[in-house]
Parts: C-alpha cells; sequence; structure tokens
C-alpha cells in the first residue's frame, strides 16, 4: 500500500499499516514523538490501520489537534479510575456500570451507573489514581471483535455498553481500546487516542458530577456525569479555571438580582421576566440609541400587536415550520388566534397597506414589539433564553439592485453597535441551508437557494468582511448572518442576525411599481443588530460585570450627606444633576455615611457624591468613583459637564476630572 506525505512524497507500506508505522518510516525521532495523524485532513490516532492511497500528517504536542486524542484518552483514564476506587471499596465490578465518554470543549466526561452516589472528595481521590495511571505509562492497544464476541462481553454485565453494540449498523466495526494489557482496562470505543497513558498532560482537573439521563432521555436511567476539562500547559489550565470563576461572578442571574436589574417570578410565569427600574432604565437607553441610528439611517417606526389570526402564520409559511415554537392557540369566535412570535409578517402587511412605488424603495420598517415563543423549558436561562423578549427588529424592502448596499448598511450597524459596547472579539456566520432540507425545513428553490447565497457571499466579499460558511443553518426562507460574539472573558453569544427573505414577500403578493411600469416582488431583509432586549442585557450584565459604562448605568450619581444637617444640600444637587439630564439619587437614610458609600458600591454606582460642611459652605462637591480617582472640592459646574460629555459621547472609558486649581496647589 501506499500513502502520500503532507511534502508529496509517497511512501510504501505493507497492507494494514498504521499511523505509526508512516512515523517509524519517516525517523526514529518522529516515531518518538509522534503522537497522532491526520489522515485525509480527518483527525485518528497511531493505532489505527489507513486505507491505501491516503493523505497522512503526522502530529506531535506541537499541534494543536493533539489535545483532542489527550481529552478522549483522559476520559478513558478517568473511567479505569472510577473502577478501581469502587473495586477498592469491595463493590463487585459487575456493579460499576459504564456509559458513554467523549470529548467536549475543553474537556471531556464520562457517565456512569454506580452502586452510591459520587462526592466531591470522590472527584479528589479519581483524579489522584488518575495521575497514578498517567504516570504508569501504560500503551494503548486497538482491537476488533466480531459482533457475537463483543455482545457476550457485555451480557449480564453492562446493558448500556451492550445497546451501543446492538445500535450499531451490521458493515461498523466493534472496536476496543486496552490500556495497560489484558489485566488493565479496556472500553468499548471507536477512538481516537493517544498511544500511551504517559503521553498525556497533567494540566487536567475533575470540575463536577451532575446528574445525565442515559441518552437525553428522560424516560431512561438517570446516570452520574463527571466532567473534566485538559489543555497542553498549566498556563492554559489556570486561564481556564480563572475565567470559570470569574464567570460565576459575573453570572447575570446573580448580577441580575444583586443589581435589582430584573426578576422571574413563579406567579408569571418561566422565561417572562420582569424588568425591575434600574433594568428598565438600561432597556430605555439602548432603545434610545438603537432609534437615533436608525433614524439616521433612513427607518420608520412601526407598531403592531401582540396577537394575530392563525390565518397570518400560515400564509406566512411560518406555521409549518415553528409551530412546536409557538404558545397554543386561542380560540374566539370559532376563530384561532395566536400570540406572535416575530414580527414579519406584521411588517408585510404594512408594507402592502398601500400600492408601492420603486421611488420609495428600500423601505425601512422598524419596531421593538414584544415577541413570545413557547421554548422549552429546561432551554430557559435567565434572561438569555426567554419566552417574552422585545425585538431590536426591523425589515428592509429592496430591489435587487439595492440589496448589497442595505445588506452591507446592516453589517455597518453592528460594528458601530460592537464599537459602541467594547465587543471586539466576534465571529460572523454565513448560515446556509441543506439539499436534503429542502421542502421541509428550508423552501424548496434550489435555484434561488444558490442564487441568493451567492449574492451574500460577494457582498461580504467585496466589503472586506471575514466571515466563515456553516451549512444547515439558514432560515426557513433565506440564508443568514448570524454573529457569535464573545465578552471580555471568552464567553460566546449568538446577537445579531441578518437575514435575506426571497421566498415570503411573494407568498403576500408584494409588489412595486417598477421604473418601467412592470410590477415586482421586492427582496426582504430582515435585521437583528441588537438581538432581543433580554439577551443583549444578559450579555452586557456579564460583559461589563454590571460596571456598566456611565452613559448605561441605571444610576449614574448617589449623592450622601454626612449628616442631616447637609440634606438639603444633597437634595438640592440631586435636582440640578437630574435637571441636566443626568440619573441621580440623594440618601437621605438615617444610616452612617460609610454604609451609605458601601450600598452604593454594591449597586456599582459611577460616581458617589459626598457633601459636608466644606462642600455646602462652598457649594462644591466631592466625589467617589468606579470610573476614576476621586476628587475633593470640584465645582457642581465642572462636574456636570464632565459627566454630560462623557455620556453624551456614549464613551466606554472616562477621561479624569483635572484637578481643581487649589487642590493642584
Amino acid at each position: 500500500m501506499f500513502v502520500t506525505l503532507p511534502d508529496g512524497k509517497r511512501l510504501e507500506l505493507p497492507a494494514g499499516a498504521t499511523a505509526r508505522d508512516v512515523a517509524q518510516a519517516i525517523g526514529p525521532g518522529l516515531a518518538k514523538a509522534a503522537l497522532g495523524a491526520t489522515v485525509g485532513g480527518q483527525l485518528t490516532d497511531l493505532l489505527s490501520e489507513l486505507p491505501d492511497g491516503a493523505e497522512v500528517a503526522i502530529l506531535t504536542k506541537k499541534d494543536e489537534a493533539v489535545v483532542r486524542l489527550m481529552r478522549h484518552t483522559l476520559a478513558h483514564v478517568m473511567a479505569q479510575a472510577v473502577r478501581d476506587l469502587f473495586v477498592a471499596e469491595g463493590y463487585a465490578p459487575e456493579r460499576i456500570k459504564m456509559g458513554v465518554g467523549p470529548v467536549i470543549d475543553n474537556g471531556f466526561y464520562y457517565d456512569f451507573d454506580l452502586p452510591r452516589t459520587l462526592t466531591p472528595d470522590d472527584l479528589e481521590r479519581i483524579e489522584a489514581r488518575m495521575r497514578e495511571i498517567i504516570r504508569a505509562k501504560l500503551p494503548l492497544r486497538r482491537f476488533a471483535l466480531p459482533r457475537a464476541e463483543a455482545l457476550a462481553r457485555f451480557e449480564g454485565r453492562d446493558p448500556y455498553k451492550l445497546e451501543l453494540i446492538q445500535n450499531l449498523p451490521e458493515d461498523v466495526p466493534i472496536t476496543f481500546y486496552e490500556q495497560g494489557g489484558a489485566d488493565g482496562f479496556t472500553d468499548l470505543c471507536r477512538g481516537p487516542h493517544v498511544p500511551n497513558t504517559g503521553d498525556l498532560p497533567q494540566h487536567f482537573k475533575l470540575m463536577s458530577v451532575a446528574g445525565a439521563y442515559w441518552r437525553g432521555d428522560e424516560t431512561r436511567p438517570m446516570l452520574q456525569r463527571v466532567y473534566g476539562v485538559a489543555f497542553r500547559t498549566k498556563e492554559e489550565l489556570e486561564d481556564h479555571l480563572w475565567r470559570l470563576e470569574e464567570a460565576k461572578k459575573r453570572d447575570h442571574r446573580k448580577l441580575g438580582a444583586e443589581l435589582e436589574i430584573f426578576t422571574l417570578d413563579d406567579d408569571i410565569g418561566p422565561g417572562l421576566p420582569l424588568w425591575l427600574p434600574r433594568g428598565a432604565v438600561i432597556v430605555e437607553e439602548i432603545e434610545k440609541l438603537a432609534k437615533e441610528m436608525e433614524r439616521r439611517a433612513g427607518y420608520q417606526q412601526v407598531r403592531t400587536p401582540h396577537v394575530t389570526k392563525e390565518q397570518l402564520f400560515t400564509r406566512s409559511g411560518h406555521l409549518p415550520y415553528y409551530a412546536e415554537s409557538m404558545f397554543p392557540p386561542m380560540e374566539l369566535d370559532n376563530v384561532r388566534y395566536y400570540l406572535k412570535p416575530m414580527n414579519c409578517p406584521f411588517h408585510h402587511k404594512i408594507f402592502a397597506a398601500r400600492p408601492r412605488s420603486y421611488r420609495e424603495l428600500p423601505l425601512r420598517l422598524a419596531e421593538y414589539g414584544t415577541c413570545y415563543r413557547y421554548e422549552d423549558h429546561g432551554a430557559l436561562m435567565g434572561l438569555m433564553r426567554v419566552r417574552s423578549m422585545q425585538m431590536n427588529d426591523a425589515h428592509i424592502y429592496c430591489t435587487p439592485e439595492q440589496f448589497e448596499d442595505e445588506f452591507m448598511g446592516v453589517i455597518a450597524l453592528y460594528l458601530e453597535y460592537f464599537r459602541l459596547f467594547g465587543i471586539r472579539d466576534y465571529v460572523m456566520r454565513l448560515s446556509k441551508h441543506s439539499r436534503a432540507g429542502l421542502g421541509k425545513k428550508y423552501v424548496n428553490n434550489p435555484e434561488l437557494w444558490e442564487q441568493t447565497e451567492a449574492m451574500v457571499r460577494g457582498a461580504l466579499e467585496r466589503g472586506g468582511i471575514n466571515f466563515i460558511e456553516v451549512e444547515d443553518e439558514a432560515a426557513f426562507y433565506g440564508p443568514k448572518i448570524d454573529v457569535q460574539i464573545y465578552s471580555v472573558i471568552g464567553r460566546e453569544f449568538t446577537l445579531a442576525t441578518n437575514q435575506v427573505d426571497f421566498a415570503v414577500p411573494a407568498r403576500f403578493g408584494l409588489e412595486y411599481v417598477a421604473e418601467d411600469g412592470s410590477r415586482k416582488t421586492p427582496l426582504c431583509l430582515h435585521r437583528a443588530p441588537l438581538s432581543t432586549h433580554e439577551r443583549l442585557v444578559g450579555f452586557l450584565l456579564e460583559h461589563f460585570a454590571g460596571d456598566f459604562p456611565l452613559w448605561l448605568a441605571p444610576e449614574q450619581v448617589r449623592v450622601v450627606p454626612i449628616a442631616d444637617r447637609h440634606n438639603a444640600y444633597a437634595q438640592s444637587l440631586k435636582a440640578r444633576l437630574a435637571e441636566a439630564g443626568l440619573r441621580a439619587e440623594a440618601d437621605l437614610r438615617g444610616e452612617r455615611m460609610n454604609a451609605k458609600v458601601r450600598d452604593a458600591e454594591l449597586l456599582k454606582v459611577p460616581y458617589t457624591v459626598i457633601v459636608g460642611d466644606k462642600e455646602v459652605e462652598a457649594g462644591a462637591l466631592s466625589f467617589r468613583s468606579r470610573k476614576e480617582p476621586e476628587q475633593k472640592g470640584v465645582s457642581v459646574e465642572a462636574f456636570v459637564a464632565h459627566l454630560q460629555a462623557h455620556v453624551g459621547a456614549r464613551a466606554l472609558e472616562v477621561t479624569p476630572l483635572a484637578a481643581p486649581v487649589a487642590a493642584r496647589a
């Protein structure tokens, strides 16, 4: 047999050769360093047989891809350690049943059916045993068994492995990986793995135990799932653990309660958040920003009802695709009505309300309407997944000739929002259809799909926008751009979307009179640069750790009098700040000053103004700030102008106020 190396060289090998044989044929140094391989671009290990004519590249620890091999083998090492732990406690091996142990982002997990519940102390003991197995440098061996022999191996011992084998197609080889010889640990697995446990990094940690239904089916047994993380270097592991700790502190559900942003209540219902006054301020500021930018871009605001007849969504085509995500219909006068899950059919009706001319296009209709989607209960999470949402929604009706300018105008809007919110890490994803989904998941018009996807791709390329392409993720009516954004600690969120609709306008009979007098159907762009208010605020809570930029902070200034005799001056300062358009409160409670300052800190108020005898006498103020160094004896006018300038610019950072002349002296 022959294989081809990355440099194009053909290498002759005996039939049934493995990637290990390739490494040995190249040289003893590479054979010693080799940990895995790619075959035709697909990750594999050194133990699997190669097909004749394969393109093979050998991987060493320098190659990032080997971390997946390491994580997979660590899952097996963990399974061996769990087995050893329970056998040492006197449990029969037959009572230790195992599910699956795949690689996941940053690590691995394994599912177990065990005679007792695992505890946090068990994780430390399992981890210690794993390190012993790694130090033992146990070699791995891959082998296959006939179906009957493989089934007999687990008959009466492990129903989970038995089921996995029974569900495999007849023509799929049934393979196992053995580590440490016949007396070691063997698991049903298709691989790939590193060749020796000694090749594994010590930079791993077992994180938690959680319940997991077998094969994700709540009617099946509940297993214990042990999660672990693993990295090639100590620095990568430490960075990951830091990010996890930081993520706990920044969890928007925790911050949302502490900062009095939103609440969820059982009497209201799951996934139906209530915006508290401080949260409503943030929503209003975001909506104010969006409306300003949309007015400049030529959008017109519209409003539509929350409920409509069933026939609207039947005509739009949404019902066949989204019925499961819609709230159940209600019936009145023998007519079925639905809560609206999206705004687009309503906007189509607004377009159709009167005849349209090409001179009116592009027509940009925007709305901040509330939509309702019946998300699965298990998927609900704080503000990130809700059932009631206010969408930053708009629809652009345009001619094919106007498409590229309009599409790229939306992309430009994204980028401006990202600048304002300090979003520097993002990925634009061109989500396309799949041929297999035509007529089922997608509108059955392959020619228009190809044409429209090419239009989007061309616009992005000519605009110099970096993007990736993903199959089978489009909207049912056309391709779209989805934007994945990352917070400052690297957490990923899906935010913006820009969708091309070549199908639904025709269903509504939407037309405009073209320049030549003919009637044509417009293209429609569905865009939501800021997703929903719920998801955006959830993201921003975590992105800023609740410490919002001054312009977005629910309360910008807290005035704290030192004693009761300073209350009147504190109230006059609050009034002056409010008159200047700043959000300010005066804390006139009978608490000590330090307690009041502490409360303002807990609510992450950007500025705490402190007033006492000196400030009252001078008609000035002193402040402490989360944004800049504290100052004393600042004139009220200078302080107000300072804050107004930064709020007006919607600045992310504050340039410190110059100290008063007297203070400098």
